[in-house]
């Protein structure tokens, strides 16, 4: 759809219905990890099956990075067009992010990092701010997403500078936490 086809809803709020939807399904992703991370039983102790999702988690936070990166270079040299496909490239890394990580811990649960290595400290204040970002992240780019997708660019723009060093922050620190859990196990 042309943007010139989208509606012009610029001076119009966002209806509260849609603001309290996209609050409700990130409260129940984070509900979801946390009943992961702290109650569900791994599946596959052994580490058996799908090995390899860490690396994978890494790889596609890696590449929501990068998407990141361009849509900001795209959007700050007026490329709209390109600017939409690196954000759409973004937000698909990292719904598949999601799901990978998801399906690791329900299969493995949580990686131990050695608390009495010399990088615990530094280990664990990033994770927590990773952490801590991700659910906030998470619905902040949904409405932003959405006020994008109806054409509410005015608004858009005004959140998205929030938006932007906030999930770029979370994507790297997912890279740094998984070379950590890795290199220090």
């Amino acid at each position: 759809m042309p943007a010139t086809a989208l509606p012009k809803w610029n001076n119009v709020s966002t209806p509260p219905s849609i603001i309290a939807t996209i609050i409700v399904i990130s409260a129940l992703a984070s509900a979801l990890i946390c009943y992961l991370v702290y109650f569900h039983a791994p599946s596959d102790v052994s580490g058996t099956h799908l090995r390899s999702l860490p690396l994978l988690n890494a790889v596609l936070n890696a590449l929501a990075t990068i998407a990141l990166l361009l849509g900001y270079l795209f959007i700050s040299e007026r490329k709209l067009v390109l600017h939409r496909n690196a954000m759409f490239a973004a937000f698909f890394f990292s719904s598949i992010f999601l799901v990978s990580y998801l399906t690791n811990f329900t299969l493995h649960g949580e990686t131990h990092f050695n608390r009495l290595s010399p990088w615990w400290p530094f280990y664990w204040k990033l994770l927590a701010s990773h952490i801590f970002l991700s659910i906030v992240a998470l619905p902040m780019i949904l409405i932003t997403f959405f006020l994008s997708l109806s054409g509410r660019f005015p608004a858009h723009r005004k959140l998205a500078r929030y938006t932007f060093p906030i999930w770029l922050y979370v994507s790297v620190t997912g890279v740094i936490v998984y070379a950590m859990q890795s290199a220090l196990r």
